[in-house]
């Protein structure tokens, strides 16, 4: 451990952000990274407890505790070799992981958790300002071929773990610049694109070939919200003509609709369309044709794409931004031994609320309303929660919004109908593609030549997730491939 008594002497470091009048006015990352002697504090408090559940509660299960002692000394080489040992990208997961580790740190029983999450960021940091991230190159090579359908955190993950183990790896993205979600759907404020594109660096140094605008088999002209700006088309036949393994990694895209009264008026856009546009004008592609500027935005959800749209909102100068979400107003703390080391059910805030927003809970959209074709208002009702997941609207109750835009922020419902279609694949009752997670067949489809990971194949979830399932999938592709090279010699 870094410190004996660090976790007696020392408090939680929080990173320091930009003052919120300042940071609105731009899209500029509002955290920093935490100095050398910051880190070496908050890494320092690590108690190297013998029951690391930070380990158990993060899904690439990443050594905590020992990135915690090396950081604490300084020897950021150690403890990037040990935090790349199952963390791929800790400069994605660095900013945008809701740090589950931090909820199964032991010393957060009774004080604040170790700031692991601001920790994972200073190596990462560290380690590309002096030189120490490098594209790694196999020479035992397979001379076996994978097609990687998606660039995502998922299909990053499973292309840099294939490419490591001596695969030839061609990455296939509809849109024209990799990066998926992370590009086109995480405002910069939260990952700015030179984050992304230096990792992207990485792995085609590591031989990974990236055929963006490109989308593989036919569109769905009937599912909304998928984002698609293709140039070309490639028939899933011929991937699986010529490749050894297809691994499919779309995300869970098509947006969940809210399908009531006024729907169509000028004004509802569903997160993702308010979002992309914004990504793509703050790249130089033409202006965000969603116009907030001195508008009244609501934004339906209560989730990071909300608070995503919430900031991004503030930024392009609403007048007002009001978030609904039709969940109870949770405590905001409880008794961390009702919950330790799962994830706590209390109230929240993000950045972005914080930057001024009003909250409205238990409250469902009933309706939009509109003039001449434009939106004006939304309709709204409390609502009492009962068992089942199941909700009731109570009765006397009902309420109404001025509104000029409307977003609505309600998740995924599952990726594109279209790309299983392509490879006539199983689904699961929720439309995503079907593949079990562990086992002999883990990550397999229907189709024994084709794997799935990340959101498409589990649903909406976070992005170390995400992370997770890419390089699981690696690891069961390549055991697939080497399986059936040993049966042929």
């Amino acid at each position: 451990m870094g410190f004996e008594r660090g976790f007696l002497e020392y408090e939680r470091i929080e990173p320091e952000t930009t003052p919120v009048k300042e940071r609105v006015k731009n899209f500029k990352e509002y955290f920093k990274t935490l100095t050398d002697d910051q880190v070496r504090i908050q890494a320092g408090r690590c108690m190297d407890c013998g029951t690391p559940y930070c380990m158990y509660e993060c899904p690439l299960h990443n050594t905590i505790p020992d990135v915690n002692d090396f950081a604490c000394k300084g020897q950021f080489q150690k403890a990037l070799n040990v935090l790349s040992s199952t963390n791929p990208f800790p400069d994605f997961t660095g900013r945008l992981c809701p740090a589950l580790c931090e909820e199964g740190c032991t010393l957060g029983l009774h004080r604040q958790s170790v700031g692991i999450k601001s920790i994972e960021r200073k190596i990462c940091e560290y380690a590309f300002d002096h030189g120490l991230v490098h594209a790694e190159l196999t020479l035992n090579r397979s001379f076996k071929k994978v097609a990687i359908v998606g660039s995502g955190p998922a299909a990053l993950a499973c292309a840099q773990g294939l490419a490591r183990r001596g695969h030839n790896v061609t990455v296939y993205e509809k849109n024209d610049k990799p990066g998926g979600l992370l590009r086109y759907g995480i405002p910069d404020f939260k990952l700015p694109k030179e984050i992304l594109d230096r990792r992207l660096s990485v792995l085609e140094g590591e031989g990974i070939a990236f055929k963006t605008g490109v989308r593989v088999g036919k569109a769905d002209p009937g599912e909304k919200g998928v984002f698609c700006n293709a140039s070309d088309e490639i028939p899933g036949s011929e991937l699986l003509s010529r490749y050894d393994a297809v691994v499919l990694c779309p995300g869970s895209e098509v947006p969940r609709d809210l399908k009531i009264a006024g729907r169509d008026l000028k004004g509802v856009h569903f997160a993702l369309e308010f979002l992309i546009a914004q990504n793509l004008e703050i790249q130089g592609r033409g202006e965000n044709p969603i116009d907030v500027a001195g508008k009244k935005v609501v934004v339906i959800g209560g989730g990071e794409t909300a608070s995503d749209c919430i900031g991004t909102a503030i930024r392009k100068g609403a007048s007002s931004v009001t978030q609904l979400d039709y969940h109870d107003e949770l405590p905001e703390s409880v008794d961390p031994m009702t919950s330790w080391p799962d994830w706590k059910r209390i109230k929240r805030t993000s950045p972005s609320q914080e930057e001024g927003c009003t909250r409205l809970f238990s409250t469902n959209t009933t309706s939009f309303v509109g003039k001449d074709g434009r939106l004006t208002g939304i309709t709204t009702q409390k609502v009492k929660w009962a068992p089942g997941h199941r909700f009731d609207g109570i009765p006397g109750t009902e309420g109404a919004l001025d509104a000029d835009v409307a977003l609505i922020a309600m998740g995924y419902s599952h990726p594109s109908s279209a790309l299983a279609r392509e490879f006539s694949l199983d689904t699961d009752a929720r439309g995503n593609i079907k593949a079990v997670y562990e086992g002999d067949d883990a990550f397999r489809t229907s189709n024994p030549k084709v794997f799935a990971a990340g959101d498409g194949r589990r649903g909406q979830s976070l992005v170390v997730w995400a992370i997770a399932e890419g390089a699981r999938c690696a690891e069961a592709v390549d055991r697939a491939l080497r399986s059936v090279s040993h049966a042929r010699t």
